[in-house]
């Protein structure tokens, strides 16, 4: 069964990460210099370019923002979370848990942030939570292509393996007494992030070695997942830069 990739920048990430590629559809009528890097790529590749017309782009992707530009594609292939903690043993990793994210637009973005700031992995559940599809590729502005994610049965027993694995994990809620300008974020690290409509779970919450919030001055008290992940992630990687080079 074949998937769909809309858009220049996620199509031509796929083909920079090798990602198996079946047939590139690009609409008539683009200019060659918008199409010249895809096309090289392709050819590079040996993948075929076809020319269609726009109405058949939008049959293959509707509702996507496609820019003329659509590949069909093998589905995705997740990672396994053994192969992630195998590849980073040794090293201080940095990961992102996902406590039912449903939203696909957010899932992308917070992947795309995870890949920005060097993260080693994204760790979503299978159930009642956004799975990595063709929205979710688009969103993340290709860097699905470059940071792995793997698909767990259980979250909090994920918890409990990287604990056994030496890695501290942090979850961020809005009900935690201690800001994250505080908090220890170096060494091996495991950022989790609730879902859109009530935060993290309460087992999950539970298996954090620490909550941690970020402060809101303001009359909201929350903030969008992806931009609390987003802000959590590179809090973390500045304290981790800044503790390297002292």
């Amino acid at each position: 069964m074949e998937e769909t990739i809309a858009g220049r920048n996620p199509v031509c990430e796929a083909l920079r990460a090798g990602r198996p590629i079946n047939k590139i559809y690009i609409a008539r009528g683009l200019k060659p210099a918008t199409v010249a890097e895809i096309t090289g790529l392709a050819r590079e590749s040996r993948v075929p370019v076809q020319k269609v017309e726009k109405h058949y782009l939008d049959r293959l992707a509707p509702g996507a923002a496609h820019q003329g530009i659509v590949a069909r594609v093998a589905p995705y292939e997740y990672a396994d979370l053994d192969d992630i903690l195998a590849a980073v043993r040794g090293a201080d990793p940095l990961l992102v848990l996902l406590d039912e994210v449903t939203d696909p637009h957010n899932l992308g973005a917070i992947i795309r942030s995870a890949e920005a700031a060097g993260a080693h992995g994204v760790i979503i559940p299978r159930r009642r939570a956004a799975a990595v599809t063709p929205a979710v590729v688009k969103a993340s502005a290709g860097a699905i292509e470059f940071v792995p994610v793997a698909r767990v049965g259980n979250l909090a027993a994920t918890i409990d393996l990287l604990k056994e694995n030496g890695i501290w994990v942090v979850g961020a809620d809005a009900s935690a007494r201690q800001l994250i300008w505080d908090a220890p974020l170096n060494g091996p690290l495991a950022l989790v992030v609730g879902g859109e409509d009530k935060g993290l779970g309460r087992l999950v919450k539970e298996k954090c070695d620490l909550l941690i919030k970020l402060p809101m001055a303001g009359r909201v008290n929350s903030l969008n997942a992806s931009v609390a992940a987003a802000l959590v992630l590179f809090e973390a990687v500045r304290r981790r830069s800044r503790d390297n080079n002292e």
